[in-house]
């Protein structure tokens, strides 16, 4: 099946139906707006509303969702390799950041309490912890775009439907497990200091440039599907490639460089313990170096272990007790009283020689 040659008017109205976006923009609208409902001081006796910006978010992402799934940017991304690069820098990476930024895991906890308590016991397991860590998402992250782009898999992923809806998701996933320890603010993510979110934006901005200069320097088409998709219109198969390189490089770039950039403004405003390595990469170095004491962590007390209840210490303390009680009920009370000295009469005089009479 060929793509006719699109017009303004034919971007514009195109629209196709994707199960991906269909269902989840619907139903991820009501219940953020359901739970953002709850989460008011009136339901949930919180002293502040959910904020407003947190929703503006959510709602920024579902559209970059439907733009990506439904609108002629999913129309046109299995006929120009360059819309393809579009669609994929939506789903990895705008839609990701807005979704972290609404903070949807925060939401639930605060909207459903309970729910919210085991949701916390599931996010500090090992598992989850391991897979939403900064270097995971960055391995995620470097490796679906370098693989998908630089290999054959554009080939197969343009010819068959299920291969690219899964590439899709792919990148909707992965791009949120990159974000979300990066941005900071949501529940359960890694507390890490503004240095390592720096360093980590940019090895990843290293991996969209070299996806995106590879294909603009690759001598032959990865992909010669999309140039087989509109026979007669559109760019040539290198200059469609070379198209979405520069998509890749200048695109990806520009919006990790925006990012890169907030992070240094919140770097700037942090107070002086997140200045630097901050307290966890500085608490892991101590604990490598020199052992768990140096890192200010304190091995609980060992609990003594309690000695043999016996007949003979039983009666002891019972005998004790006794007599404790009948000790303290029959103690009478002493107040003191003040001494009066006997009046002096005649036959009590002191002795001695009494005072002279003079005549």
């Amino acid at each position: 099946m060929f793509a006719a040659k699109p017009d303004l008017a034919m971007v514009l109205t195109s629209w196709t139906w994707a199960p991906l976006t269909d269902l989840a923009v619907p139903l991820g609208t009501l219940g953020y707006a359901w739970l953002a409902h709850r989460a008011s001081p009136a339901r949930s006796g919180n002293h502040h509303r959910w904020p407003v910006r947190r929703s503006v978010s959510w709602g920024l992402a579902m559209l970059a969702l439907m733009l990506a799934g439904n609108s002629a940017v999913a129309v046109y991304s299995d006929v120009l390799f360059w819309v393809h690069m579009a669609q994929h820098l939506l789903l990895i990476m705008i839609a990701p950041i807005l979704l972290v930024w609404a903070q949807p895991v925060r939401l639930v906890q605060t909207a459903l309490p309970m729910v919210g308590v085991r949701l916390e016991r599931l996010l500090a397991r090992r598992p989850v912890r391991w897979a939403t860590a900064p270097l995971t998402g960055l391995a995620l992250y470097t490796a679906l775009v370098v693989l998908t782009h630089l290999t054959g898999f554009q080939q197969v992923s343009a010819t068959h439907g299920g291969v690219r809806a899964f590439e899709l998701a792919a990148y909707l996933a992965c791009g949120w497990l990159f974000f979300f320890p990066l941005l900071g603010g949501e529940l359960g993510s890694w507390s890490l200091p503004y240095l390592l979110r720096f360093l980590v934006l940019a090895l990843g901005m290293g991996a969209d440039t070299l996806t995106g200069v590879a294909l603009m320097l690759t001598s032959r088409p990865l992909a010669p599907a999309y140039a087989a998709a509109h026979p007669g219109w559109g760019p040539g198969a290198l200059l469609d490639q070379e198209a979405a390189g520069a998509i890749m490089w200048f695109g990806g770039d520009l919006l990790m460089m925006i990012l890169m950039i907030i992070v240094a403004v919140q770097w700037g405003r942090a107070g002086a313990d997140q200045q630097g390595l901050g307290n966890w990469l500085e608490g892991a170095r101590r604990r490598a170096v020199l052992g768990p004491q140096a890192a200010g962590f304190r091995p609980p007390p060992a609990r003594a272990t309690p000695r043999p209840t016996t007949v003979r210490s039983t009666l002891r303390s019972t005998l004790r007790s006794t007599l404790r009680s009948t000790l303290m009920r029959t103690s009478v009370p002493w107040t003191p009283t003040t001494r009066h000295s006997p009046p002096c009469t005649s036959s009590h005089r002191p002795h001695g020689p009494g005072p002279s009479t003079v005549r």
